[in-house]
């Protein structure tokens, strides 16, 4: 009895380590915050695309975001967008990003909050350190655009304040996103 309750349990244990194993992330959140889209620079993902352009093609569908919000008071775009399991500033955010780091140069009294979010997939941890990772990059972009460290809070919602709604690729892509809010 006791053998066949010994061998029960350390199949359970087994399939619960085979389970917790299976919901591992391969995205490795250690990459750098900015990329360049050109073909062969560096930081790309190498090889011919299906154009044969030479540039890495993304499996995840294209969502267009560029119409961005813009503040009522001084007309600045305050939204970063991100591709899925990513924290890298892409170049078309980049003057977003530069405006508010003119900003924060120009007036060193001025501060604010980069909060970082992503969309509703994977566990609770791995968006709060993935939204963490996205404001973080928005931060350091910014300070390497000229504005203070002491300027610039980044924090992560992860996907616990979404701002769209729905299960599809259209609202998951409006949520992949980093927010500068002025403090």
């Amino acid at each position: 009895m006791k053998a066949s309750i010994s061998r029960s349990t350390s199949a359970l244990a087994m399939l619960a380590a085979l389970a917790l194993a299976g919901c591992a992330s391969s995205v490795k959140l250690d990459e750098p915050p900015v990329e360049s889209r050109t073909p062969g620079a560096a930081g790309g993902a190498g090889g011919a695309g299906a154009d044969g352009s030479g540039a890495p093609q993304s499996q995840v569908a294209n969502v267009d975001l560029s119409k961005q919000q813009a503040d009522a008071a001084n007309a600045l775009p305050k939204v970063v967008y991100f591709d899925f399991d990513s924290f890298v500033v892409k170049d078309e955010f980049r003057p977003v990003v530069e405006s508010h780091a003119k900003l924060l140069s120009s007036d060193r009294a001025k501060r604010v909050v980069v909060e970082g979010h992503t969309d509703e997939r994977g566990g609770r941890e791995y968006n709060l350190a993935l939204g963490q990772k996205r404001a973080e990059a928005v931060a350091k972009s910014m300070t390497l655009l000229g504005a203070q460290t002491t300027q610039i809070e980044a924090v992560s919602y992860g996907e616990e304040r979404p701002a769209a709604t729905g299960s599809d690729e259209t609202a998951w892509a409006e949520n992949r996103r980093a927010e500068l809010r002025d403090r």
